[in-house]
């Protein structure tokens, strides 16, 4: 990331809304705006995280519930926050749950859409467990949604990308309700 060329645009920025710079309060800002979007975007960097399976053979669904994360909208660049859930049902291999964790930072870590970030975190998950069954619910709030435009706090956005036996509606309903408890 070019943190020199993030600090001249804050730079810009605050100059084009009609601040001084040089300001007290604002004289540091630009390099810590800078810091602060190196770290919250920082998927970029990670692209091929090692991603480590376990041969196990089980045919019951591992469900990790409750993954906090946020993303940037690509459109607004104002965070949306959220929860992500992972259900899947092994197929001789499965992952430890902090890789899964990381499949989700990673991918949230960028600029997105909430709907891209779900699909690519199951497209992810599908290739390297190959499972019988993957289910990627999200749930978020998008600030883009609650500043500005519709101003509608609280309005949660959820999306769900089914693979394998969760793209039948049965298996996927039984999932859902246990994501609800």
């Amino acid at each position: 990331m070019d943190k020199e060329r993030i600090e001249r645009a804050v730079r810009e920025i605050l100059l084009a809304i009609g601040e001084n710079p040089e300001r007290e309060g604002l004289k540091e800002t630009p390099r810590r705006v800078a810091e602060a979007l190196e770290e919250m975007l920082a998927g970029y960097e990670r692209e091929e995280d090692d991603f480590t399976v376990f041969s196990e053979n089980l045919n019951e669904t591992i469900i990790l519930k409750d993954i906090p994360f946020f993303s940037f909208c690509e459109h607004h660049l104002l965070p949306f926050i959220g929860k992500a859930h992972i259900a899947y049902i092994p197929n001789g291999k499965i992952a430890g749950v902090s890789k899964l964790v990381r499949t989700v930072e990673k991918h949230a870590r960028r600029l997105q859409v909430q709907e891209r970030l779900t699909r690519e975190i199951a497209n992810e998950l599908w290739e390297k467990l190959q499972p019988k069954g993957l289910l990627v619910l999200m749930e978020a709030e998008h600030l883009c949604m609650t500043l500005r435009g519709v101003k509608s706090p609280g309005s949660i956005v959820t999306t769900m990308e089914g693979r394998g036996i969760y793209e039948e509606e049965t298996a996927r309903n039984i999932i859902l309700e246990i994501l609800k408890k």
